[in-house]
C-alpha cells in the first residue's frame, strides 16, 4: 500500500539554533507523498481496511487527512469519502482530493460537526473511519519518533509540534516510549482561538485526543502551549 512515505529528512536549523542558544532540528514531514505526516498512518490504516475487506474508507478533515485518505484509497482501489466543514480546508488540499477521485461531502458547521457526520456515514455505509481515532493511524504515525531517535542517535530533549486533534502528540509519545530510551518533553502548540484560527490545518474546536494528550504529557513531561494567530504568522 506504500506510496513512499516515511524516511523523511531531519535537518539542523542553523539560524534558529544560533538564536536561542539551543540546537534545533526540523523533521521535514512535508516531503511525504501528499505533503504531510498523515501519510504514515494512512498507509497502515488503509492497508488494514483492505485486509478487513472494506469497500470504502471515510474521514473528516481540515485538509491534510483528506488528501492522504484520497491518495491511499486510490492506491488501494477502494472508495474514499471525505467529510469537511464548508469553507474549512485549504483549496489546494481539496484539489488533491479531487485529483485522486475521492467523494467530497461538505457539512455546515465546524470540524466537530464533520467528524460526527463521518462517524455516522461510516457506520451507515459500512466504511472504515480513518481519522486518528483509528489505532492503526497512530501506529503508523509513531514511526516518525522512531526515525528521529535513529537519526539523532537518541531522543531530543524537547519535541514541539502543532496540536489540532492531538493524534500526532499521542503518536509521537507512543513512539518515543516504545523506543526504550527516555522520552522528550512534548510541547503541543495550539491556536488560542481554535475555532477561527487562520491556521486551517489545526482549526479543530474540540480535540478528540484531549485526554490522551494529557496522559502523554504526564508520562513524557511537557505541556500545551497556546499562541495567537499573530504569533503563528511571525514564527512562520
Amino acid at each position: 500500500m506504500t506510496l513512499g512515505e516515511g524516511s523523511t529528512p531531519l535537518l539542523r536549523a542553523e539560524r534558529l539554533s544560533a538564536g536561542p542558544g539551543v540546537e534545533v532540528w526540523l523533521k521535514c514531514e512535508g516531503v511525504n507523498p501528499t505533503g504531510s505526516f498523515k501519510d504514515r498512518g494512512m498507509a497502515l490504516a488503509v492497508a488494514k481496511a483492505v485486509e478487513a475487506e472494506a469497500r470504502a474508507i471515510v474521514c473528516a478533515s481540515t485538509g491534510n487527512t483528506a488528501a492522504s485518505a484520497a491518495a491511499y484509497a486510490a492506491r488501494a482501489g477502494i472508495e474514499a469519502v471525505i467529510v469537511h466543514a464548508a469553507g474549512g480546508p485549504a483549496s489546494s488540499k481539496l484539489a488533491q482530493v479531487r485529483a485522486a477521485g475521492a467523494r467530497l461531502v461538505a457539512v455546515e458547521g465546524t470540524f466537530d460537526d464533520a467528524f460526527t457526520a463521518a462517524e455516522e456515514l461510516g457506520e451507515r455505509e459500512g466504511a472504515v473511519v480513518v481519522n486518528s481515532t483509528n489505532p492503526d493511524r497512530i501506529d503508523g504515525q509513531k514511526t516518525a519518533a522512531l526515525e528521529i531517535v535513529e537519526q539523532l542517535g537518541g531522543p531530543p530533549t524537547v519535541l514541539a509540534l502543532p496540536y489540532g486533534g492531538g493524534g500526532n502528540t499521542v503518536a509521537y509519545a507512543k513512539g518515543f516510549l516504545e523506543s526504550g530510551g527516555p522520552a522528550p518533553q512534548i510541547l503541543s502548540v495550539e491556536a488560542a482561538d481554535r475555532a477561527t484560527t487562520n491556521a486551517s490545518a489545526i482549526r479543530i474546536p474540540t480535540p478528540v485526543h484531549r485526554d490522551e494528550v494529557s496522559e502523554a504529557h504526564a508520562r513524557c513531561g511537557g505541556a500545551i502551549v497556546s499562541v495567537t494567530d499573530e504569533e503563528i504568522a511571525v514564527a512562520w
